[in-house]
């Protein structure tokens, strides 16, 4: 789902100040209380959520948005605590990648990917002419996102957006992304109470955000409008079309497992930067697989259980499925289950999953360590992202250790010792 990263257009600042009496005259139908107006009491949180939405009024009406749409857009909707609850909640960037990665292989999606590609194979042909994005890396997404469409959400859009935007979660990126949702209404590809999705208000069967729906949406079968809550076309086409705009190279794989010789020399560069498959070749590197490397292109080593663990050289269309989804957990999961799909055979390498995994109590301890000894590992969050994989490939090549960028116990502890 294309809403990790904080796409929202830049909208116009500039509240309209509203009391409680006005803002439910203005807002006529907004709200829909049970009790009669003259015994019912909004609790502060009502009010001050009616003040809020009230508040996007002069900003909707910027970007277009008619008065009578902006009205049906939040007519019977409240604040809803649950949606603000779930943000704790994120499996891809917190539960062990192997788990991750197994849920994401199971046998029944792989099963139901199958006999969804051979379905949609027109789709996904025209998608791959059209986008060049392969077939595999579609069917990936939609099986992560939604299990081929089964499991598209059944959240109001408006709501979940309004509730996280309200409490400012994440910022201004909610507010802009209900603003989105409201152009969308206002365009007529879906009516208010039909635009449901996911809690964090990811929509429609490849799960994308207002502001993706609005920048890369098509009406990829010609019906009329971009529908890609009950359209598989139009969810493909989509799907497609943003992976093409934010730089899919036609005929490169997103990568391969791949195996390293006996005594090869790992550098921090190695996952940092890309270099030509030639080269790599040349130092012992070979897929997995038994297949020869490419005669073009430039691969990076990416080791997300280290050494021990598989070892992957992704390319720079990795980088574009982390920009439908940041997570690296996600993006590989994705790879691996399209690959899986289109014919492959899955993964040669086991994962360690004898060793202890962190938590993320030890992984926020670990973040404040290195930062403390001049390393950088990006914001101190809790969980394992490529700024903390870089911190760590940098103090273990410092020390002499492997720079494989996987933090265990081991070298926890030794970074507690100061060694």
């Amino acid at each position: 789902m294309p809403h990790d990263g904080i796409r929202g257009a830049p909208f116009r600042r500039g509240f309209r100040v509203f009391v409680w009496a006005s803002a439910i005259l203005t807002l006529s139908g907004v709200f829909a209380f049970a009790a009669p107006a003259s015994t019912y009491k909004p609790s502060p949180r009502d009010r001050a959520f009616a003040d809020f939405v009230a508040s996007l009024w002069p900003m909707a009406e910027t970007l277009g948005v008619k008065r009578q749409t902006f009205d049906r857009a939040f007519a019977g909707v409240t604040y809803d605590p649950k949606i603000v609850a779930e943000t704790t909640r994120q499996a891809e960037f917190t539960a062990p990648i192997w788990d991750y990665v197994g849920i994401a292989l199971a046998p029944d999606r792989i099963g139901r990917g199958r006999d969804k590609a051979r379905a949609a194979a027109s789709w996904l042909e025209k998608a791959n002419r059209i986008y060049g994005v392969d077939a595999g890396i579609l069917m990936g997404i939609w099986g992560l996102e939604t299990d081929y469409g089964a499991s598209p959400g059944t959240f109001d859009v408006v709501r979940s957006l309004a509730s996280l935007a309200f409490v400012h979660y994440r910022g201004a990126y909610f507010r802009d992304e209900l603003l989105n949702a409201l152009t969308i209404l206002e365009e007529g590809d879906i009516a208010p109470r039909a635009m449901v999705g996911s809690w964090a208000g990811a929509m429609g069967q490849t799960q994308f955000m207002p502001s993706s729906f609005v920048a890369y949406a098509v009406d990829f079968d010609g019906g009329g409008r971009r529908d890609i809550w009950s359209n598989e076309a139009d969810a493909i086409g989509s799907t497609a079309n943003f992976l093409a705009l934010n730089g899919w190279a036609r005929d490169l794989p997103w990568g391969f497992e791949v195996a390293l010789p006996k005594g090869f020399v790992l550098a921090d560069a190695d996952s940092a930067t890309a270099a030509p498959f030639a080269s790599l070749a040349a130092r012992g590197v070979v897929r997995a697989d038994g297949k020869p490397l490419p005669p073009a292109g430039d691969g990076r080593l990416f080791m997300p259980a280290g050494l021990k663990g598989p070892i992957f050289l992704v390319t720079k269309n990795f980088d574009v499925i982390r920009a439908y989804n940041s997570s690296t957990a996600y993006a590989l999961g994705v790879a691996l289950l399209g690959d899986v799909i289109a014919g492959g055979t899955g993964l040669v390498a086991s994962w360690p999953r004898a060793g202890a995994v962190l938590t993320p109590n030890e992984v926020r301890d670990l973040q404040v360590r290195l930062k403390k000894m001049g390393y950088d590992p990006g914001e101190v969050d809790g969980m394992v992202g490529d700024a903390l994989r870089s911190a760590v490939r940098k103090y273990q090549e410092r020390n002499g250790l492997p720079p494989d960028g996987y933090a265990d116990l081991g070298l926890v502890k030794r970074i507690e010792a100061g060694r």
